[in-house]
């Protein structure tokens, strides 16, 4: 796998482990629905790993999510 995620949701932003695993769901569906823009970037020999924190107190709607997820992918792209 040239790209990996791992997803982190504090207890002091979202008490409940619902709302935790909703913010988590959708993280994961925008990388899952985006990664091929990441992949092709990645030379076969390079292993990307990637941590996204949430540190924001509310819900965003699953395109805003979406949208921010891609435009951090495309500055990671940028860089590569």
């Amino acid at each position: 796998m040239p790209a990996q995620l791992l997803v982190s949701v504090s207890k002091r932003h979202f008490k409940h482990a619902v709302d935790r695993n909703r913010v988590k769901r959708q993280i994961r569906e925008a990388y899952r629905q985006n990664k091929q823009l990441l992949c092709d970037a990645i030379p076969e020999t390079k292993q990307v790993l990637m941590a996204l924190v949430w540190l924001a107190d509310e819900h965003y709607s699953t395109q805003e999510v979406e949208q921010r997820v891609v435009k951090l992918m495309q500055r990671m792209v940028e860089k590569l």
